[in-house]
């Protein structure tokens, strides 16, 4: 396969997994990075962060799938800048007319007052309660979340309300908030997913460039469960040919550092995330290319991925079910094919507000 035409030299690419920056697909027109021969060392643009603002209008976004275990969900970041090669959400950057690439995990935008608005949406008269998802798009827990602290913010309103959560995240900065979580648990009103792709540091440096190493993130997993936070460790996505190999000692990893349940999904190429994946798989690891796209094709009726409910978190035919036996006999052995309990709505009020009338019942 060729590499992408818009390809950026890679000094300028420290520590991202994108090559490119090609336009998403709702644009007339195409970007393109060239060389107008005059490039020396010292004009090398590094491409840095940036994050720009945007006031939401919503904060809660239902979700009608039967593939998902829930159907509402918060995004306080678009983009990430963990910059996983393989994320499913890239192609969500196309809606903003940005790239799926490069602008993905480079150009971030927040979303400030988001927990204002979801107080508001909380408080309505004809809202029903029942467990909002964080993490299901982009990683609450991003670098940037340090400074901007939105995650938190959001946690504040939903701890008040008594509200169930259940987060996913790849960001060891979910320690900051076990103050809030460890309350939440304690009334089983939260649960957390940590994802761990490898436990090969080298490997994950080249494919989640800027998200915690694998074995900082078990260490994440020991210190929410000493909190009493539960945590469910995720394999995925388990990426065929280079980490599916992993899977068993993954599970026995993360249920050593007190994970009490295991989930996984397989390597999923929707829309943009395809020519990315494998212009990364050419770079890295261009002698497993054609094993590891033939596997995902074998699985997705001869297709780069097949979107359809049903098949496309885990794929079909032989392959497919060669993994799922192997992770059914792991979770079996370690314990961790535990279905676990529902976390609680009954305990779900909208706080007393200064003015507000008190009940006299």
């Amino acid at each position: 396969m060729t590499r992408h035409q818009n390809s950026i030299a890679s000094e300028a690419l420290k520590g991202r997994a994108a090559t490119s920056r090609d336009s998403g697909r709702f644009e007339r027109f195409t970007r393109a990075d060239f060389s107008d021969g005059w490039d020396i060392a010292e004009d090398v643009i590094v491409e840095r962060t940036t994050v720009s603002d945007e006031v939401p209008r919503k904060a809660i976004n239902y979700v009608r799938s039967p593939d998902l275990p829930f159907d509402r969900s918060i995004n306080v970041y678009r983009g990430c800048e963990h910059g996983c090669i393989y994320c499913f959400a890239r192609p969500t950057h196309a809606y903003l007319g940005l790239s799926p690439g490069l602008d993905f995990e480079t150009r971030l935008i927040a979303r400030p007052g988001i927990a204002q608005v979801l107080e508001r949406e909380l408080r309505a008269r004809k809202y029903s309660v029942a467990t909002m998802a964080m993490g299901t798009n982009t990683d609450p827990y991003q670098p940037v979340e340090k400074d901007r602290q939105i995650t938190r913010d959001v946690l504040k309103v939903l701890q008040a309300f008594n509200h169930p959560v259940g987060i996913v995240t790849k960001g060891t900065l979910i320690e900051r908030d076990i103050d809030i979580l460890s309350k939440m648990a304690a009334e089983r009103l939260v649960r957390v997913g940590i994802s761990v792709t490898t436990l090969d540091p080298r490997l994950s440096r080249k494919m989640e460039p800027r998200a915690p190493a694998p074995a900082r993130r078990l260490e994440t997993i020991r210190r929410l469960t000493r909190a009493g936070i539960p945590v469910r460790v995720m394999a995925s996505p388990i990426v065929p040919a280079l980490t599916d190999p992993e899977l068993e000692a993954i599970l026995e990893a993360a249920k050593d550092a007190g994970a009490d349940a295991a989930s996984y999904i397989m390597l999923r190429l929707p829309l943009e995330v395809s020519p990315l994946w494998q212009d990364w798989l050419d770079t890295h690891y261009p002698n497993r290319a054609t094993r590891v796209m033939g596997l995902l094709r074998d699985m997705h009726g001869g297709k780069d991925y097949e979107a359809a409910w049903g098949k496309r978190m885990r794929g079909e035919g032989s392959y497919a079910d060669l993994i799922a036996q192997r992770f059914a006999l792991a979770t079996k052995r370690l314990g961790l094919a535990v279905k676990t309990p529902p976390l609680r709505t009954d305990l779900f009020r909208p706080p007393a507000r200064a003015g507000d009338q008190l009940s006299l019942f």
